[in-house]
């Protein structure tokens, strides 16, 4: 039973930041393959997001990287949502236009997805929300999240059949829908964001758990399907740095989870 009060229902993920071995190469990919419309950028770090006074990105260099090793904790994926299917499909065939290759397709009944992953091998989905009355709930409240095959065919059948300048960067509305982590432990990790944030169970899956705020499928993941026991990435392997969560009724401290997972706090006039 959680010990914290829920946490504010309208809770989203502002931003994320990563740690990366080659800034150039990782920011021409998020900005020419993914879509992310770059900000700002040095010898540093890259800020990437429709809104140049809300980044949703931040790249920062490593200086000294090591290669990511796909057995310690952190991160899974960063998933971004989009606002329909064309928009989602307009993504896919962005990504086959620069000939960047596809990890898998999934239905996962509450949404469509799509999986690939950045230079340094950090995971990222795209994926767009099945309305949310379509959502099927076992009689004690939990969602049922499936994975089947995804009718890419269906889906790309969506997307406008001219390329223009606008299809070159993600739709207006497109955001970071949820973070999926590979942890140690889903127990202790599940007792952290729900006991001690506030979040709420939505799903579980062998090894794995789904927490969201205000009833969304899910703003967090969690698996050990390859991390379990382990410890985090050293500060010399590409690496999530940061999660930060936009809250509505205001700023928190910042935490660290159980895997070594920043987690910071802030209100939409702050984020």
């Amino acid at each position: 039973m959680a010990t914290s009060a829920p946490i504010d229902p309208s809770l989203r993920i502002g931003a994320v930041r990563l740690a990366v071995a080659d800034l150039p190469r990782s920011a021409d990919f998020y900005e020419r393959v993914l879509g992310l419309p770059a900000i700002d950028r040095d010898e540093r770090g890259a800020l990437f997001g429709a809104d140049p006074e809300q980044p949703v990105l931040e790249l920062n260099a490593i200086a000294d990287p090591t290669p990511l090793s796909p057995h310690d904790t952190g991160l899974f994926h960063v998933a971004w949502l989009h606002p329909s299917r064309a928009a989602l499909a307009e993504t896919v065939q962005r990504i086959a236009r620069a000939g960047w290759p596809l990890e898998g397709a999934s239905d996962h009944g509450v949404s469509e997805a799509i999986y690939l992953s950045d230079p340094d091998g950090l995971g990222i989905e795209i994926y767009t929300d099945r309305p949310r009355e379509s959502w099927e709930r076992s009689p004690d409240g939990r969602l049922r999240m499936i994975t089947q095959p995804l009718d890419i065919q269906d889906l790309l059948a969506q997307a406008p059949s001219e390329v223009d300048a606008a299809s070159e960067t993600v739709a207006p509305g497109t955001g970071i829908g949820h973070v999926h982590l590979k942890v140690a432990d889903v127990p202790r990790a599940v007792a952290f964001y729900r006991d001690t944030l506030g979040f709420e169970e939505q799903a579980q899956l062998p090894s794995a758990a789904f927490l969201a705020a205000g009833g969304y499928h899910h703003h967090i993941g969690l698996n050990s399907w390859q991390s379990q026991g382990a410890g985090p990435s050293p500060p010399s392997a590409p690496r999530l740095s940061e999660i930060r969560f936009t809250l509505q009724d205001g700023e928190r401290p910042a935490l660290v989870d159980p895997d070594g997972n920043t987690l910071s706090f802030s209100s939409p006039a702050t984020a």
